[in-house]
C-alpha cells in the first residue's frame, strides 16, 4: 500500500470502520444492522447546506477548501452516518483541466465548447496536478475533523464526463456521444483516454490527501446496451482505477440504470458495486456471483411516504443485502432535494439497530 503513514488507513484511524470493514467483505456482527451513508447527503436538503452556499455558486463552493470541507462534514453530524463523501461536483476535474464549463442552476453542467471532432480532443490540455491543490487541501480539512469516521472520494465515470463534453450539457439518452462512439471510435477512444486520466488523477489526489475509499459515478452508463459498455467503455473506466490500483483502498462502482452492466462493473476494477433502485439487491447478488460486497438501494421515492411506508422498504433492503457477502445501505441514487431530513436520520437509526419508535 503506498500510502502514506499519517494516512487514517495507515495509522488505523479508519481501517476498521464500519463501511470499511463492509467495503471489504466482512459482515457486521449483528446481521440486522448495515452500515449506511446517502449519494448527495450533503446538499440542497439540509437548511444548513443552503445558508453556508447563500450567494456561493457550485463550482466555486467546490474549489473553496474550507467551504467544501464545511459542507462535508454537515450531514456526519446531522444524521450520524458511518461516512462522509467528499463534497464536489463530477466536473470540477474537467474546470481544473482548463475546460470552460459552469453548473447552471436548474440545468446542470454546461459547456462552452463542446467536444465532437479529433480536433476537439486534440486541444484538451493534460489535468496538471498542482490545480488539483483545492481538493487535496479541502480532502485534508475535513479528514482532521472527522476522526475515525471514514471520508470517501468520488468522481464522475469517463463515460459519463465525455457524455456530458460531446452533449454540451446534460441528455436524455446521449446520443451525441453514441453517435460519435460509433461514428468515429479513434477520436471516442482518445476522448475516453483523457477523461480516464483525468478522474484517475482526481480520485488518486483524493485518495493520497485522506479519503479511504473512492465511488465512480456512471451516471449515464445506463444508456448503454452492454456490448457497448465492454467494447467501448469499460477499458476507460479500467484505465481511471488503475490510477489508484497500488493505493490500495476500496473502490465502490455506482451508476444508474445499469442492472445489465453489474458485472463488467465491477470487472473494471471495483471491489463493490453500487446498485441503483431498478433491481432488488438479492437479484443483484445473484447476477454478480454472490462474491461482490453490494450498496444500495433504497428508493430515492420512498423518501416522502408514510414512515411505516418508508420503514417497511428500508427494512426489506436490509434484509435482501443480506444475501450479500456485505452491504452498505444507500439510496438507490441521490438524495432530492426536498426531503425532510429527519427522514434520513430515522434511516440511519434503523440502520443501526436503534429503537426508531421513540
Amino acid at each position: 500500500m503506498n500510502l502514506p503513514g499519517s494516512h487514517p488507513m495507515i495509522d488505523g484511524r479508519t481501517s476498521h470502520a464500519a463501511v470499511v470493514r463492509a467495503f471489504s467483505g466482512q459482515r457486521p456482527e449483528d446481521p440486522e444492522t448495515r452500515p449506511v451513508w446517502f449519494m448527495r447527503q450533503a446538499g440542497r436538503s439540509l437548511p444548513e447546506y443552503r445558508a453556508t452556499r447563500a450567494g456561493v455558486a457550485m463550482l466555486d463552493a467546490c474549489l473553496d477548501p474550507a467551504l467544501a470541507s464545511e459542507i462535508t462534514l454537515q450531514p456526519v453530524r446531522r444524521h450520524g452516518v458511518d461516512a462522509g463523501i467528499f463534497f464536489s461536483d463530477i466536473v470540477v476535474p474537467l474546470r481544473l483541466a482548463g475546460v470552460a464549463v459552469d453548473i447552471v442552476p436548474g440545468t446542470g453542467p454546461v459547456f462552452e465548447h463542446p467536444v465532437r471532432t479529433a480536433d476537439d480532443v486534440a486541444r484538451l490540455a493534460p489535468l496538471d496536478p498542482d490545480a488539483l491543490a483545492p481538493v487535496t487541501e479541502g480532502v485534508a480539512l475535513t479528514v482532521a475533523e472527522l476522526g475515525s469516521t471514514p471520508l470517501l472520494g468520488f468522481a464522475g465515470a469517463p463515460f459519463t464526463l465525455a457524455s456530458y463534453l460531446v452533449e454540451g450539457g446534460p441528455s436524455k439518452d446521449q446520443l451525441r456521444a453514441r453517435t460519435l462512439m460509433h461514428a468515429d471510435p479513434g477520436t471516442w477512444q482518445a476522448l475516453m483516454d483523457w477523461c480516464a486520466d483525468v478522474t484517475g488523477a482526481f480520485l488518486r489526489a483524493q485518495v493520497l490527501a485522506g479519503t479511504s475509499a473512492v465511488q465512480l459515478f456512471d451516471s449515464w452508463a445506463g444508456a448503454l446496451s452492454l456490448a457497448d459498455y465492454e467494447a467501448h467503455v469499460a477499458p476507460a473506466s479500467r484505465r481511471a482505477l488503475s490510477h489508484v490500483a497500488d493505493l490500495d483502498v476500496p473502490v465502490v462502482h455506482f451508476g444508474t440504470g445499469t442492472g445489465e452492466l453489474l458485472v463488467a462493473m465491477r470487472d473494471v476494477g471495483a471491489d463493490v458495486v453500487g446498485v441503483d433502485h431498478r433491481i432488488p439487491l438479492d437479484e443483484a447478488n445473484r447476477r454478480l456471483g454472490g462474491r461482490t460486497p453490494l450498496q444500495g438501494n433504497i428508493d430515492p421515492a420512498y423518501l416522502d411516504a408514510p414512515w411505516p411506508v418508508l420503514e417497511a422498504h428500508v427494512r426489506d433492503v436490509i434484509r435482501r443485502g443480506g444475501d450479500a457477502p456485505a452491504h452498505v445501505l444507500n439510496l438507490g441514487h441521490g438524495v432530492p432535494p426536498a426531503t425532510d431530513p429527519e427522514v434520513l436520520t430515522r434511516i440511519v437509526r434503523v440502520a443501526h439497530g436503534e429503537d426508531v419508535r421513540a
